[in-house]
């Protein structure tokens, strides 16, 4: 290996919050057991990231809910597969959701490059906010005080 650490951010359509997105991967992922597949959550992608290397460096993928990056998920494999007959990737991930320091972002299509100076920092410890009850945190974030 011995490239340059990039991460991904990508808009969770239809999250809610931390909460609803975790629910949705814990579906996928039970899903996926039952299928005699592994553990992981996947999202299956039109474009195959060229900067897949740098992703495998300990990238993640960051989620925009609601107009804010709030948790990323450590991305583990990407893995070529088709989707409606066409070629696409499947960005494999460790189910584990880490919340992290909310930054606003506007919509866009797809997924864009993060690069690891840009991303936010893993929520950890009181002085970051991460002992406070998470719908408080989403109404500090809704209300722009956060």
């Amino acid at each position: 290996m011995g490239g340059v650490t990039v991460h991904l951010q990508k808009l969770s359509v239809g999250s809610e919050s931390i909460q609803t997105l975790a629910d949705w991967q814990d579906h996928v992922v039970a899903r996926r057991q039952q299928q005699g597949l592994s553990a992981h959550h996947v999202h299956v992608t039109r474009m195959f990231p060229k900067r897949k290397e740098d992703l495998l460096e300990g990238g993640s993928i960051y989620w925009v809910i609601k107009g804010n990056i709030l948790c990323r998920n450590r991305i583990v494999a990407l893995d070529e597969t088709t989707k409606n007959g066409h070629r696409a990737c499947a960005i494999l991930m460790d189910p584990e959701l880490i919340p992290v320091l909310p930054v606003p972002r506007r919509a866009f299509q797809g997924w864009r490059y993060l690069q690891v100076g840009d991303a936010p920092a893993d929520l950890t410890g009181a002085e970051n906010g991460a002992d406070l009850p998470a719908a408080f945190r989403a109404k500090l974030i809704q209300l722009g005080a956060w």
